[in-house]
């Protein structure tokens, strides 16, 4: 008991030198973007635009102890509870400090007890990435992707976050390209391949792995093939099959498994309704009728014109965005049956579900999105946490845009 009140003291000593450190480098170099302010006022988050602060830690600069009076196993005990959002100030302390944070370590630590935090990420703009902090309210704009292909630029593209990285999927003159974002490194990579590299895929992440299914290739063929990926190895694989092919289709982890939603099929692009289970132990896919019934259409025009479904998991719950009745729905898995809860938030505006996000941030629906008009509009992120009670939308922040939300992926680490 002794030793883990002295662990406590220490946790929470140093905790409050990290927030002195965050304040005083928030007043010389950082500003905050407070609600709903009119200006981009963001505070940059990054390892690269913290300028190194003097004489703030005894340890020398290539020293091993990290904090140099505790050591390093409760160094990295406090670290790894501090906030992420200020990993960026301690690693401008010494070499040391910057090391372990770029190596990944704490957030693999992190993972292992059970510590994450999670960030929205999304584009509004050609090439550009925002990050959103709902626990601190703070803003962090990413470097902006260094990419030359018109074709790329200008095709529709699918983003996933796994593990400590943000993957950008899209289509170029001549095949298709992966880049990926760095939180260790604040930087964007490319180069990357799928075994069997797709557009149009449904995907979704659980920890450091994530699975893609279905999509399109480069000859138009819409696919049945998955693959997974592992961000610590950087590897694809593939695995089995679905039943079924498919295209602009959604997915999910719920309950350990992996599910493939709606999306369209190789015949007469008709709408499926039917999902997909994929149990990783057993690597099998079990079909499974009406997870997505097409209720007298969720929009007009065709089903290509319609975005994949917006679905998302929270507890193990399913739930979808519905935007032709602008409602929330919560999916029964016993009865395999939809039960509409309430709607959506007032200014969550799409068309056909375009130019909105609906994802699961922790414990806590987002759903992102706003009005527009003649090249004015604004983005506002709302929250709900599912209860037996009716929903009842918080919005976290709002900024201005002149486009929609193209893209959006929750990173928790």
């Amino acid at each position: 008991m002794e030793n883990g009140c002295t662990h406590i003291i220490i946790l929470q000593k140093n905790c409050r030198f990290f927030k002195k450190l965050h304040q005083k480098m928030a007043k010389k170099d950082v500003k905050l973007l407070k609600g709903d302010a009119s200006k981009e006022e963001k505070e940059n988050l990054s390892l690269a635009k913290v300028e190194q602060p003097d004489n703030l830690c005894h340890a020398d600069a290539e020293s091993s102890l990290l904090i140099h009076q505790l050591g390093r196993d409760i160094s990295l005990s406090c670290l790894v509870r501090c906030s992420r959002s200020y990993y960026g100030i301690i690693a401008s302390l010494n070499t040391a400090f910057r090391s372990v944070i770029r190596s990944g370590e704490l957030y693999r630590l992190r993972r292992e007890m059970g510590f994450v935090e999670h960030w929205v990420y999304f584009s509004c703009n050609l090439l550009e990435w925002d990050a959103f902090d709902p626990i601190h309210n703070r803003w962090m704009h990413l470097p902006k992707m260094n990419i030359s292909d018109h074709c790329f630029m200008c095709s529709d593209k699918e983003s996933l976050a796994v593990g400590t990285e943000l993957l950008v999927f899209g289509r170029g003159i001549m095949s298709y390209f992966i880049y990926s974002y760095s939180i260790l490194t604040h930087a964007w990579t490319y180069g990357m391949t799928m075994e069997t590299p797709r557009c149009l895929f449904g995907s979704a992440s659980l920890g450091e792995i994530a699975i893609i299914a279905g999509g399109v290739d480069m000859h138009g063929n819409v696919l049945d093939s998955a693959e997974l990926y592992n961000s610590e190895t950087g590897e694809w694989m593939t695995i089995p099959s679905m039943n079924q092919a498919r295209k602009m289709c959604s997915a999910v982890f719920m309950d350990g498994k992996f599910y493939v939603i709606g999306g369209i099929g190789f015949e007469n692009f008709e709408k499926l309704t039917c999902g997909e289970e994929y149990d990783l132990k057993t690597k099998t896919w079990r079909v499974v009728p009406n997870m997505y019934p097409n209720e007298g259409g969720r929009g007009t025009g065709t089903p290509t014109a319609e975005a994949p479904p917006l679905v998302a998991v929270v507890k193990n719950e399913l739930y979808a965005a519905d935007p032709a009745l602008k409602a929330v729905k919560k999916y029964d898995k016993e009865k395999n049956l939809w039960e509409i809860l309430g709607p959506l938030p007032e200014r969550a505006i799409s068309m056909n579900g375009w130019g909105i996000a609906f994802k699961a941030c922790g414990e806590q629906l987002i759903i992102i999105g706003g009005p527009r008009s003649f090249g004015n509009g604004m983005i506002e992120i709302n929250s709900w946490v599912p209860t037996n009670g009716p929903i009842e939308w918080k919005l976290l922040v709002k900024k201005w845009s002149s486009t929609f939300v193209y893209n959006c992926a929750v990173m928790g680490c």
